[in-house]
């Protein structure tokens, strides 16, 4: 579902990341598969100094679907960007890589919080991000680090996954399937 990062899989993800409805929101953009190349190198070698967790996002047969990371890396924190190609959306693959990516960060890495920051023109995604039950608007809560990303123009909404909350949901969740498996 999700493996840690390699330049091998630079031509298959920069295939992916460069169509137009994917482009406008990765993170780390490419113009060709050689500069992606050398980004996943350096990205290889952030994650070796503790500043950011990234992942490959899998599909069913191994091949490159997307990305999900942890970036800018601090006291216990970070901001998610995950991103994937067209042919993957839809199909629960995010979904799917948020969990297995969210229990190795705070269960094996020590990542108390994870920051969204989300464009308030991308209605999908936020939707997404609210549909979660363990996800927080931290606009208010955090005001901040809201205002810090929002110090040249009014575009990002902020959120947060606590570790404390996605343990309770996920407590909870694990305590109905019991429940319902016992009736």
């Amino acid at each position: 579902m999700i493996k840690k990062r390699d330049v091998h899989e630079s031509q298959a993800l920069f295939e992916l990341m460069t169509h137009p409805d994917v482009f406008p929101y990765v993170r780390q953009k490419a113009s060709s598969s050689e500069e992606l190349m050398f980004m996943i190198k350096q990205m290889i070698e952030a994650e070796e100094r503790g500043e950011v967790i990234s992942r490959t996002i899998l599909d069913e047969w191994g091949n490159p679907a997307g990305t999900i990371s942890l970036f800018d890396v601090h006291n216990h924190s970070g901001f998610l960007g995950t991103w994937l190609g067209k042919p993957y959306h839809g199909l629960g693959y995010n979904q799917a890589a948020k969990e297995v990516f969210f229990n190795e960060l705070f269960y094996e890495l020590g990542i108390e919080n994870v920051y969204l920051r989300i464009r308030k023109t991308n209605l999908r995604s936020q939707k997404a991000a609210e549909k979660l039950p363990y996800v927080v608007s931290a606009n208010e809560m955090n005001k901040a680090l809201y205002d810090e990303i929002n110090k040249n123009e009014n575009l990002f909404n902020l959120y947060v996954i606590s570790k404390d909350l996605y343990t309770l949901v996920h407590m909870r969740t694990h305590d109905e399937t019991e429940d319902a498996l016992e009736a």
